[in-house]
């Protein structure tokens, strides 16, 4: 037996050396790279060689619009980003922003003159990252080029070594080319207000809290920075800062920049425990299989604690945990995204939705992610999905003890569980039913 336990010491230590040799997504069991994708852009492209579907290739905006259009994604969530931080970043600058739209599964990105950036979500792998070449010949089919090398960036310490998607926040200089000596924040639920959107365009009110939105930088000898926040501060219009003239939008709406935000890291924060839990269980049935033990599809022992604690990091990202104050007063946006995002969010029988905004000192009414509907969620691995949702009715039946969810109150919890009991699909029965005796 010790023979044997060695054996399986020694495979797992073979495992975790070649894990550490190149990105671990690359490895077993996700092999990113070498799995064709499921997701949305092969489906469109699908449809569109079978001529079920027909984007106007017309111009470049016409193409953007059928493409949202076929996505799902609605044109009201355009931001724009002016720092040089994407793959075309010769044509970007402050004059000439790139536009980001996205729905909740789906990302496209456009820079003026260039290729279509796109990332759609496989269940399984999370972000695939696409270019669609606006001017590829009529006659010639469109094609979604996989572009492995946005993982440059997206699949690296930004985005917790998993494929990702990501906002970051910078000091742009005056071209838009990032201070290097300030660093960069990825934005996530927690961060301050005050550190947003360095890099970005931002329409909407918001008081009297400064963020870096709509400004430029100049660094000093010394690396200080001049950089004056006051300027960028409650913008309603981009027209004086740039031409919009191009631009079929001619807003960066604040409420759909902090969407993009929280969508965005808890989407990095799904797949990375998808992720984790998949190599974890591949672990455990190698060591069962190297001892010659019966494979079980249940984690034991170190597959558990590592289930466990991923679990925990999607409970925290799900209820909002440490999410950053609004400025006091709150913020105001366009009405136009808002009603946009939330046209086709799934309602209890009482009208609530998880997408019901809040806007005066936090994002949302009810605490719990609109993202429990996605994609990444519904296909987490078994274990993975059972202890979170466990977790999660315990937390808004009020049977944990701890403070960590303090700040959900019964009125809320009760309100969440009624939506979820109600809209979530494969909602463990038993929810129901605790629904109907309380």
């Amino acid at each position: 037996m010790k023979t044997l336990l060695t054996r399986g010491l020694v495979t797992l230590s073979l495992l975790a050396t070649a894990a550490q040799a190149e990105n671990e997504y690359e490895n077993a069991p996700i092999h990113y790279s070498d799995t064709a994708p499921n997701d949305a852009a092969q489906r469109l492209e699908r449809l569109m060689a079978e001529g079920k579907v027909k984007i106007d290739r017309t111009d470049a905006w016409s193409m953007l619009q059928g493409v949202l259009k076929a996505f799902g994604i609605p044109p009201e969530s355009q931001v724009m980003v002016f720092s040089k931080t994407s793959k075309q970043n010769d044509r970007i600058s402050p004059r000439t922003p790139r536009v980001i739209y996205f729905g909740d599964n789906a990302y496209v990105g456009y820079s003026v003159g260039g290729a279509l950036e796109i990332s759609t979500i496989d269940p399984k792998l999370g972000p695939i990252f696409y270019l669609l070449d606006p001017d590829t010949e009529p006659k010639k089919p469109l094609h979604f080029e996989r572009d492995q090398s946005c993982l440059s960036c997206h699949g690296g310490p930004f985005t917790p070594e998993v494929p990702g998607v990501l906002v970051r926040s910078v000091f742009p200089g005056p071209e838009g080319h990032p201070i290097m000596s300030q660093g960069s924040t990825v934005v996530d639920t927690t961060t301050p207000f005050s550190d947003r959107w360095g890099g970005w365009y931002v329409t909407g009110r918001h008081g009297d809290v400064l963020h870096r939105g709509n400004v430029t930088a100049i660094e000093n000898k010394d690396q200080s920075v001049d950089i004056d926040f006051k300027a960028g501060a409650n913008v309603t219009s981009l027209a004086k800062l740039f031409d919009t003239s191009p631009y079929k939008r001619k807003t960066s709406d604040i409420v759909a920049l902090m969407i993009l935000e929280h969508q965005t890291s808890v989407q990095n924060i799904l797949t990375k425990a998808n992720h984790t839990s998949l190599r974890a269980m591949h672990m455990q049935t190698s060591l069962q299989r190297e001892l010659g033990e019966t494979i079980t599809p249940e984690p034991v022992g170190t597959a558990r604690r590592i289930i466990d604690h991923c679990a925990e990091d999607v409970l925290d990202a799900l209820l909002f945990k440490d999410e950053a104050a609004l400025p006091g007063g709150g913020i105001e946006g366009d009405p136009a995204f808002q009603t946009a995002f939330v046209k086709r969010a799934p309602q209890s029988s009482d009208g609530r939705s998880l997408k019901d905004f809040q806007l005066l000192n936090r994002l949302f009414k009810h605490r719990c992610s609109y993202m429990i509907y996605s994609l990444t969620f519904q296909h987490l691995t078994a274990p993975l999905k059972q202890t979170i949702l466990a977790r999660l009715w315990n937390v808004l039946d009020g049977n944990v003890q701890t403070g960590s969810y303090a700040y959900l109150g019964e009125s809320e919890r009760s309100h969440i569980r009624r939506i979820l009991a109600e809209t979530l699909p494969g909602a463990p029965k038993e929810w129901k039913k605790t629904l109907a005796a309380k």
